[in-house]
């Protein structure tokens, strides 16, 4: 039986991201509570019928603090949770560099399992939302891929990271030998990411009650670890 080597280190834990501060977290629950009211508004009276100055009435703010947060009307029903993707970035390049990239982006999401259970109804009624202004539908692409490119970044840098520690060890090869391909996977591993949320969170919304969230999003990843094989049956 092998012995372990008591000199050799222990391999790396996965760092949490750091928890935001007081007025981040004011921030954030601004946001949440202008994009909540500008959907549940539109959902009950149209989009083209809810206006600016009514969604930061029911928010509990004026109207100048709405463009603090969202650029335009529109905006505020596509939203895309910035402080979700930020610190699901944030543990993505703090992953240990041995981790497999598939396991690292399951880790990151994981952690915000919780708050998008909490935000379910969130989620339904905007989809209501979009299916009926389907001139949503495009800024809400605009945004998805504007996130999938911030993440497809932080993919990036942790893999640079690993490499840079590898070519301190190999004498510079790997550096040498990078191709464009090297680009092209985070590109895919980000739009792969981002897709599986999609799914698992279609999935357990048109299933209420039957399927739990973290199963559903635990089983896509699993499919998608062993290659997508053909389902029994």
């Amino acid at each position: 039986m092998p012995t372990k080597n008591p000199s050799a280190p222990e391999p790396p834990e996965r760092k949490k991201p750091s928890s935001p501060g007081l007025r981040e977290r004011k921030k954030r629950a601004t946001r949440n509570a202008l994009a909540e009211a500008a959907v549940r508004l539109a959902a009950e009276h149209g989009v083209e019928n809810v206006t600016v100055e009514a969604i930061s009435e029911a928010a509990g703010v004026s109207p100048r603090t709405f463009f603090n947060y969202f650029p335009s009307h529109d905006d505020a029903f596509v939203l895309i949770d910035e402080e979700v993707g930020e610190r699901v970035r944030e543990s993505v390049r703090l992953a240990p560099a041995d981790r497999p990239p598939l396991d690292v982006i399951r880790d990151a999401l994981t952690d915000e399992l919780d708050g998008f259970e909490q935000r379910k109804e969130f989620w339904a009624l905007q989809a209501k939302v979009l299916q009926r202004s389907p001139h949503l539908i495009q800024r809400g692409l605009q945004a998805q891929v504007a996130d999938q490119r911030a993440l497809a970044a932080a993919i990036a840098d942790w893999l640079a990271a690993g490499a840079s520690a590898t070519d301190a060890t190999s004498g510079g090869t790997r550096a040498q030998s990078r191709t464009a391909g090297d680009s092209l996977f985070p590109q895919l591993l980000a739009a792969i990411a981002q897709t599986a949320v999609r799914v698992t969170i279609e999935h357990w919304c048109d299933h209420p009650g039957e399927v739990q969230l973290a199963a559903t999003f635990q089983e896509v990843f699993a499919q998608l670890a062993q290659g997508l094989p053909r389902p029994p049956g």
